[in-house]
């Protein structure tokens, strides 16, 4: 008998392989980024179809298997349904997952990481001023990399790395964004990756 994992995820990516099956990528709660496996999931008659979408936060049942995890079932949240809808909160998503596909390797749970980034897309879904939205952007990498270790300390980033995360932190960025946007700068070349 296999161990199921009950967990959260989003799922940052995914790939078509064999006759009816597909590869995702998915940034889970309890085991950091996985790669997971769903058989048939693109036939007609599959009840995952169209819940196992590009970037849908859902509740996610898996398996271990040798080298991947097997998807088992899936359900939506009703969370982050409506972030891909406009072309400019779907362009900063993908931004987010290419770095954190970069980023995270292996199992790892990083629970502060997951609520930081859930909590950013979520204020990222109710945004639409372009300045808003770079900023919420720039909060959501800056936390990414100070909770990966990239971030020293630094007067100027505690308050946007160590409060919680809410809407009032898009305002506290816009006075000190160029000297944020140099960190951020700063520690991707550091990542070496």
């Amino acid at each position: 008998m296999h161990h199921i994992y009950h967990t959260e995820g989003i799922i940052l990516e995914s790939k078509n392989h064999g006759e009816a099956g597909r590869y995702y990528s998915i940034f889970t709660r309890d085991l950091g980024m996985i790669t997971a496996s769903a058989q048939g999931v693109r036939k007609m008659s599959s009840k995952l179809r169209f819940v196992l979408q590009d970037f849908a936060y859902l509740k996610i049942d898996l398996v271990a298997g040798q080298n991947i995890f097997r998807i088992t079932n899936a359900s939506k949240t009703n969370t982050l349904e409506q972030i891909t809808k406009t072309s400019k909160t779907f362009k900063v998503l993908v931004n987010i997952a290419r770095l954190l596909k970069r980023l995270l390797a292996g199992i790892e749970p990083n629970e502060a990481l997951f609520v930081d980034v859930l909590n950013g897309l979520s204020i990222l879904e109710e945004s639409s001023e372009k300045d808003d939205l770079l900023n919420i952007e720039a909060i959501i990498v800056l936390r990414i990399l100070n909770n990966l270790g990239y971030i020293g300390e630094n007067e100027i980033l505690q308050n946007l790395v160590r409060s919680p995360f809410e809407a009032n932190l898009v305002f506290e960025i816009s006075k000190d964004r160029a000297k944020v946007l140099n960190q951020i700068n700063k520690a991707l070349k550091e990542t070496h990756l």
